[in-house]
């Protein structure tokens, strides 16, 4: 039987949905996908785990369109496809080479004081206000902040990096033309802004992330200067867009379970775990595609080379196999190996600062606002079809 995964069902509730096809057709075909749709925890993680299966670049899609609209988005696509070095395996191992020695937990460390510090500020405003309004004015702003500075932003504009990464979320859901537009134009205007900064980076390296990549002496970043330019803009708008989502969802759970709030404010040792929790609940990352690049096996089933997989994080992270009552959201949740972050040699090498990042920042939260209460009816999710939503606003009293 087939599943419709862009019902207004699954638009209301990703959840319910997901939570009967895990229970009756955990590993189901969908022609939406053209690839098999996995939702079981166990299902899930050994295909992140397994070799023979591969990721494909963000702009694969773009390549199915139509022949004029697939020219009208080729300049997108050539950005995307040197994203996270999925052009090849030996890209790939060439980017997370590059990149694993700057995100590693010491190097993350180092960044506490500067995400304290725009925190503290961040709040300053809202003090001063007497209100704040969670997405736009804090979960977004926090990690351009922190992003902008690994980068060498300059401070004043960081701000860019919010609108440019709105737009170009619409290239991992399914919009309207006009939305796609806008994100083929905010990721060409972001391109043509890391540039210049590349270029004085070669002449004046510092010790910032561009810096990084431009001193590699072979490999990806080595022999082709566009890896540098598209994977720097995939920077900017992976390590925003994670962040974000984390405070926000983050903050609307404890809010909507006033227990947790309230065992989080006398336990503050409890802060990762809650973090954990949050990611397990609703992380930003709800189903990542792979190709497989030789036959295998999965759940029992045989599949041969060439088939696509579509890997439900959502769902399996809510398996009762193995998260007694999965629909609870608890804090003191332990063990708790969810997938948010992926796994194997996809695992996402951000994931270090956006925990530190949601640590810090929901901590000072209930610090600095000890009276924190909702001042919305009910939350205001933006639809992602096909099985993500996103908080358009969250504001709070306090």
């Amino acid at each position: 039987m087939s599943q419709d995964f862009f019902s207004p069902e699954v638009l209301r509730d990703p959840h319910a949905f997901l939570r009967r096809v895990r229970a009756e057709h955990p590993i189901c075909w969908s022609p939406q996908f053209h690839g098999w749709v996995l939702t079981r925890y166990a299902d899930v993680l050994a295909a992140t785990k397994d070799e023979r299966l591969v990721a494909v670049s963000a702009a694969s899609w773009l390549q199915r369109l139509p022949g004029e609209l697939k020219q009208q988005f080729e300049p997108a696509s050539r950005c995307l496809r040197w994203w996270a070095g999925l052009m090849s395996e030996q890209d790939h191992l060439d980017f997370q080479s590059a990149l694993k020695k700057y995100f590693n937990p010491a190097k993350v460390e180092e960044l506490r004081p500067r995400v304290q510090q725009f925190t503290h500020e961040l709040l300053d405003a809202a003090q001063e206000r007497g209100s704040l309004e969670v997405v736009d004015e804090l979960a977004r702003p926090l990690p351009a902040n922190v992003i902008g500075e690994l980068l060498g932003m300059p401070p004043e504009d960081r701000a860019l990096l919010q609108r440019w990464s709105a737009d170009i979320l619409s290239f991992f859901q399914q919009v309207e033309l006009e939305g796609l537009k806008r994100g083929q134009r905010s990721l060409l205007e972001m391109q043509e802004y890391l540039r210049p900064l590349i270029a004085e980076r070669r002449r004046e390296p510092r010790g910032d992330l561009i810096s990084v990549l431009v001193s590699q002496k072979e490999g990806l970043f080595a022999r082709e200067p566009e890896a540098i330019v598209a994977n720097c803009a995939m920077l900017l708008f992976a390590g925003h867009e994670t962040t974000s989502h984390l405070i926000s969802s983050g903050l609307l759970l404890l809010l909507q379970h006033p227990e947790q709030l309230a065992l989080l404010r006398d336990k503050p040792e409890l802060m990762p775990s809650a973090i954990e929790e949050m990611l397990r609940y609703d992380g930003a990352s709800d189903a990542m595609v792979r190709v497989s690049k030789a036959p295998l096996e999965l759940g029992g089933q045989r599949f041969s080379a060439g088939e696509t997989f579509v890997l439900v994080y959502k769902a399996a992270n809510f398996d009762p196999e193995v998260y007694p009552s999965p629909e609870r959201f608890d804090i003191t949740r332990r063990p708790n190996r969810h997938l948010a972050f992926g796994m194997g040699s996809y695992y996402c090498l951000g994931a270090a600062l956006a925990r530190l990042e949601g640590q810090i920042c929901i901590r000072m939260i209930l610090e600095r606002l000890p009276g924190l209460r909702p001042a919305f009816q009910t939350p205001d999710w933006r639809p992602l079809p096909p099985l993500g939503r996103r908080l358009r606003s969250l504001h709070v009293a306090f």
